[in-house]
């Protein structure tokens, strides 16, 4: 599903997912198809129920089909995998043929896929593979406008937890084919100190507090990252040993100010911008040289990709 090396920001906050020198890529394919495999089950469940009534009740059974996916506006593709294995769960005798990689962008109307088999199995399948490749090509494609506009820059766009329930595994695989980078994929793959957490700390020293907790409780391995409002309270996690910081509803000007004193503390700890982050927005937050720059819209807000299947019954 996800073509290449895997696009990820090295923080520490994702160990969960092995690294490219441990797994192999067919042991990473399997492990990745695992946790999404029952999505589609689901997914099949929900359309297809007891039965698809109007394709039993209309098409002949012997009737044959061949198909075309059509990308009908111009987009990053995702999904092609998922589509395939759609298809091939109602029916294993349907021939998928991907035309297009997963990541790729195409123009509109251009071919991605051709379907072929029993016409009854590729109608019943026809909806969930669709759903799964417009909302995946969606992603994938608001992702690529955004890190666009990083081009030139040291800044990395990074994704959220703001995801469809059951959907996250495959929505950051779509991040990843618009060229987006992956943040934690859950809360037990990194030490995320948010401001509800400081306060239900409370006290003065809340930030150096949680950022000493944190180092004492949590695994060597992980990265502690915490998230600031003020440059005071920046200071005070950059006195405090962060790893990362999260810089929330900043401004650009303050995000600059933040960069330059981190630099004068240690350039190694990553600062990260979130919230407020718009796609017009983008280009002037890189430019303060943020090392990251999160935004929940990739997912959240992105609109579906306009693909259908056109089918030639024979």
């Amino acid at each position: 599903m996800c073509e290449g090396r895997e696009a990820r920001v090295n923080t520490g906050l994702t160990p969960a997912i092995v690294g490219d020198d441990v797994m192999t890529e067919e042991t990473r394919g399997v492990a990745r198809r695992r946790g999404w495999e029952a999505i589609v089950e689901l997914a099949l469940a929900e359309d297809i129920g007891a039965g698809d009534i109007t394709t039993l009740a209309t098409v002949p059974a012997a009737a044959i089909a061949e198909g075309t996916i059509l990308a009908k506006a111009e987009g990053v593709i995702s999904g092609i995998e998922v589509a395939e294995f759609v298809f091939q769960r109602v029916d294993s005798s349907i021939v998928f043929e991907a035309l297009v990689k997963d990541g790729q962008r195409v123009e509109a109307l251009t071919r991605v896929a051709r379907v072929s088999g029993a016409a009854r199995s590729l109608l019943t399948a026809e909806r969930t593979a669709l759903n799964f490749m417009q909302r995946l090509s969606g992603v994938a494609t608001i992702t690529a406008r955004y890190v666009a506009e990083t081009e030139g820059s040291v800044s990395h766009v990074v994704d959220t937890r703001k995801t469809t329930p059951g959907m996250r595994l495959l929505e950051k695989h779509a991040v990843q084919h618009g060229g987006g980078r992956n943040h934690r994929f859950g809360l037990a793959d990194g030490v995320l100190i948010k401001d509800n957490h400081l306060a239900a700390i409370g006290g003065r020293n809340r930030v150096t507090e949680a950022i000493r907790g944190a180092r004492d409780e949590a695994p060597h391995t992980l990265k502690i990252e915490i998230e600031v409002t003020t440059l005071d309270q920046l200071d005070e996690a950059l006195a405090a040993g962060a790893d990362v910081v999260m810089l929330d509803n900043m401004s650009n000007a303050q995000i600059a100010e933040a960069v330059a004193r981190r630099d004068a503390v240690d350039g190694s700890i990553l600062l990260e911008a979130s919230g407020g982050i718009v796609l017009e927005r983008i280009r002037d937050l890189a430019s303060t040289r943020v090392d990251l720059i999160s935004c929940g819209a990739l997912t959240h807000s992105a609109p579906s990709m306009d693909i259908s299947l056109d089918l030639d019954i024979r």
